[in-house]
């Protein structure tokens, strides 16, 4: 894996770095010494992939995703040049996908938002309909009665 090198003094003002001269300063100092080096590297790596892995979730369950993602790819990018150009493409694909929503044509949206309202309604309706016929699911209620067993706060099901 290559390692970012150091950050040297900027020799013209415009060559400066857009991050604030404190963090360059701790960034430098932290890796003067072998060890400290050694551990930043390590906790900023797993506190960035955490971060990430979070994100990851987060697609799948409620959260932003993206967002988490990002901001682990820019945790990892203190330390790691290719989380550095991973950082770039995602902040490039994200600025096209923004671009691309504030240049569609309205109707396009206002039929993806419609199709998008019919599909939760779909679902919503599918589920209702399973639990109508069949009842609740016994993985949900086993689920459930594991949850009321770590919390007495929780209430029963209806109809339980």
């Amino acid at each position: 894996m290559t390692e970012k090198p150091l950050p040297q003094a900027p020799t013209r003002p415009e060559e400066t770095s857009p991050e604030p001269h404190f963090f360059r300063r701790l960034h430098t100092r932290m890796h003067a010494n072998p060890v400290t080096g050694l551990a930043t590297k390590v906790v900023v790596t797993v506190v960035g992939i955490a971060v990430i892995l979070a994100g990851l979730v987060m697609m799948v369950a409620p959260g932003p995703g993206i967002v988490a993602i990002i901001l682990g790819l820019a945790i990892l990018s203190t330390e790691w040049s290719w989380a550095e150009r991973a950082l770039d493409r995602a902040k490039e694909a994200a600025h096209n996908a923004a671009e691309k929503a504030r240049n569609m044509d309205p109707k396009v949206r206002q039929r993806r938002l419609v199709a998008s309202g019919f599909g939760v309604v779909l679902v919503f309706a599918a589920v209702t309909t399973y639990v109508v016929l069949y009842g609740w699911p016994k993985l949900a209620i086993a689920g459930w009665n594991w949850v009321q067993g770590l919390s007495g706060v929780v209430p029963e099901l209806p109809g339980m």
